[in-house]
């Protein structure tokens, strides 16, 4: 598997970099986050002691559908609907399609990796750190 690459970024910021790309006036470098969270709030809910539980059992355990999770965690089904959603919409897993009309979780990576500024761009900027 691989590591995941997160970056801390408000909207405004996220949306202006993308347009910048879009654009062609700046290009995402290969160390790049791939995935953006608006808050360090944010990214701790997401990855919480009990997610990373759930990332656990899914790698070990392997539950062909949401059901077999649900009776593998002990957590309600529509707990592990809404989480999975939000995992899947971060890209931190897949859900694949499992028997007849199934789907099963399936992780896509093994590692996040945080890339938070401390401070803002323009304050890297004045201090003559890069950008």
């Amino acid at each position: 598997m691989t590591t995941l690459k997160v970056g801390i970024a408000d909207y405004e910021t996220m949306k202006a970099r993308t347009m910048r790309i879009a654009r062609g006036e700046e290009r995402q470098g290969p160390d790049d986050p791939k995935v953006w969270f608006t808050s360090t709030e944010s990214f701790a809910q997401v990855l919480s002691a009990g997610n990373r539980e759930l990332l656990r059992t899914i790698a070990e355990r392997a539950p062909g559908s949401l059901d077999d999770l649900a009776q593998m965690t002990g957590r309600a089904k529509s707990n592990l609907s809404r989480t999975l959603k939000k995992m899947a919409d971060y890209g931190l897993i897949e859900m694949q399609p499992g028997e007849g009309r199934r789907l099963k979780p399936k992780i896509v990576y093994d590692r996040v990796s945080l890339d938070l500024p401390l401070i803002d761009g323009t304050e890297r900027k004045a201090a003559g750190g890069r950008s």
